[in-house]
């Protein structure tokens, strides 16, 4: 039976047929096209190894999130316990001349001491900022996303412990300030955090970048 069908040969598929199986090709190309056109990812197999290689990119970005999060909080925390120890009830350091100078000041408002009567509501605020930035964090694929969120979490930390910690009592606590610009109100790296932060999330939106790295072109 083999030697006879190596005389007679494979008999050739019908053009017909040929192009049907072309056709076939082309529109599951043409199908993945579409599906890396529309999510800007590769689409997943049937093993969902797509999946699979997203999930460690996706954590990595986590990590780079927490990273700068606990640099920008401990570096606020650190330097407000230096504040407290050295500066509290002493005479302001001069930095550059009397453009800047370091002066330890209770606040008990919102960032760069406004807004003194709504001490709980900033508190208030402040956690559901840090509720918020955990929700995004699941599904965060973009690097500069995560530098900015992480910057925006420190630095609500920062101020929160503060208002938790720090006399008057619990979540009434005012914030230790002690940056202090001429002309310029008195802050702390906490602030500073928050605002570099969100200056950040302004231009990624610009620039049309969602938290999860899909890119919006006008």
């Amino acid at each position: 039976m083999a030697e006879a069908e190596r005389i007679i040969g494979t008999p050739d598929i019908p053009d017909a047929d040929r192009d049907g199986q072309d056709r076939d090709g082309q529109d599951r190309d043409g199908e993945d096209r579409d599906l890396r056109d529309r999510d800007g990812r590769e689409p997943a197999g049937a093993d969902g190894t797509t999946q699979e290689a997203e999930r460690p990119r996706g954590r990595r970005r986590i990590a780079v999130l927490f990273a700068v999060a606990a640099f920008a909080y401990l570096l606020d925390l650190v330097s407000k316990m230096i504040v407290v120890a050295k500066l509290e009830h002493h005479e302001p350091i001069e930095v550059v001349g009397d453009w800047l100078r370091f002066e330890a000041i209770r606040n008990a408002g919102a960032a760069f001491g406004f807004g003194e009567a709504f001490t709980v509501i900033f508190t208030v605020i402040a956690a559901a900022v840090i509720v918020v930035i955990f929700r995004l964090a699941r599904k965060l694929y973009s690097l500069p996303w995560a530098i900015a969120l992480g910057l925006l979490l420190g630095g609500a930390l920062g101020n929160l412990t503060d208002r938790i910690f720090r006399s008057p009592g619990v979540f009434e606590g005012a914030v230790v300030d002690f940056i202090a610009p001429k002309h310029f109100a008195v802050f702390n790296l906490a602030d500073s955090a928050i605002v570099c932060g969100g200056i950040l999330i302004v231009l990624l939106s610009f620039r049309g970048l969602d938290p999860d790295g899909t890119v919006h072109k006008d």
